[in-house]
């Protein structure tokens, strides 16, 4: 484990394609979804702490959600929370954490950083397969100035997620491609070709650089946002540090990573991966991923009896019993007074009932 690998957690999200499960006091983050006494936020700081110092882990959040940080991850100090007074998407949230590193970095005979970016929401299957991933891209954007994601190898004609096309292998570095395209998230046809084709990967949304390659990428490609930084640069890990972050990060355009600079740069390689990872971001990926019984229902955290049902995923609170009858293909999820039932298929349209609730009563089913 070396003194200048840093890690950066993003945990600002709400999670409201997991309603009513997951609500704005308790995103999913902070939620343990598998019965393991572990949140998906304490799994992923536990991936990482072989790799990072715990003390070079930073987890960028939502300051309504300090607090839970801190309580779940009690060996963090508190200045290793980043609170966004503002939701931003994932580029501002970058670019807080860069120049917080830097910071770090002030007075260093060696100012340079190796850097990993995750979400706290991962699942990640074969955790020593994933940090040799993770230690092999920190030698590579060590010795080139490149910007690196972790591709992954797709095993069904998946349209949740964004693709990333390959390019031509680095010369010396064979497990190691040039980034083609990015392409957003496809409808099913075009699913089928990019796996058919064994040329396209699932984009997991980690990224590996160097403190000193990102910050030259945010220069060029986003040189507003870089600027907004810059001008709190003596601030950042002082005193003065949140001050400035309240008053200038609600400024920040709200723009993704992979949009404001990723497919944009021309330094931007993939690293083909294979380790058992899913982006806990649905219903849907969550049923994909748990044990099943003879008739493919899922069931968790509670009892439940089926008749004549098939494919379902049930979990309501510890200690209460489902009877399910004649039910297919189904979410049955019930959490701090809200009930749902929908279909798996139409489970894009949570988030819209989410904002419906949110509407209807006010706030108060949120």
């Amino acid at each position: 484990m070396r003194e200048n690998n840093y890690c950066v957690i993003m945990a600002g999200g709400v999670g409201s394609r997991f309603w009513p499960f997951s609500r704005n006091e308790k995103p999913k983050q902070f939620l343990d979804f598998f019965g393991t006494g572990r949140s998906l936020l304490q799994m992923t700081i536990d991936r990482f702490r072989p790799i990072v110092p715990i003390e070079n882990i930073l987890i960028v959040t939502n300051i309504l959600y300090r607090d839970q940080v801190l309580e779940q991850i009690p060996d963090l100090q508190s200045n290793q929370v980043l609170c966004e007074p503002a939701r931003r998407n994932t580029a501002p949230c970058i670019a807080y954490a860069v120049a917080r590193i830097k910071a770090m970095r002030r007075g260093m005979a060696d100012k340079n950083a190796n850097i990993v970016v995750a979400a706290s929401d991962h699942l990640i299957l074969q955790e020593d397969k994933f940090r040799e991933t993770i230690i092999n891209c920190f030698d590579f954007i060590e010795k080139n100035d490149a910007l690196l994601t972790l591709g992954m190898k797709p095993t069904r004609p998946e349209t949740g997620y964004g693709y990333i096309q390959k390019g031509d292998e680095v010369k010396g570095n064979e497990d190691i491609c040039k980034v083609k395209a990015f392409t957003e998230k496809p409808n099913l046809e075009m699913a089928k070709v990019f796996l058919d084709s064994g040329d396209f990967l699932w984009n997991s949304g980690i990224f590996i650089w160097s403190l000193e390659s990102i910050e030259a990428a945010l220069q060029k490609h986003m040189p507003e946002l870089a600027q907004k930084f810059a001008q709190g640069g003596d601030k950042m890990g002082t005193v003065g540090e949140d001050a400035f972050i309240q008053e200038m990060f609600p400024t920040c355009p709200s723009i993704s990573i992979d949009y404001g600079m990723m497919e944009k740069a021309q330094n931007v390689h993939v690293m083909p991966s294979d380790f058992g990872w899913s982006d806990l971001g649905t219903w849907g990926s969550l049923y994909d991923l748990s044990t099943k019984d003879e008739a493919e229902n899922v069931t968790l955290h509670c009892d439940a009896t089926y008749y004549d049902s098939h494919g379902n995923i049930v979990t309501l609170p510890k200690g209460r019993l489902a009877v399910i009858q004649g039910l297919e293909d189904s979410i049955v999820a019930e959490s701090n007074g809200v009930l749902l039932i929908c279909k798996r298929n139409d489970e894009q349209q949570i988030r819209q009932f989410y904002m419906d609730a949110e509407v209807k009563y006010d706030g108060k089913f949120n």
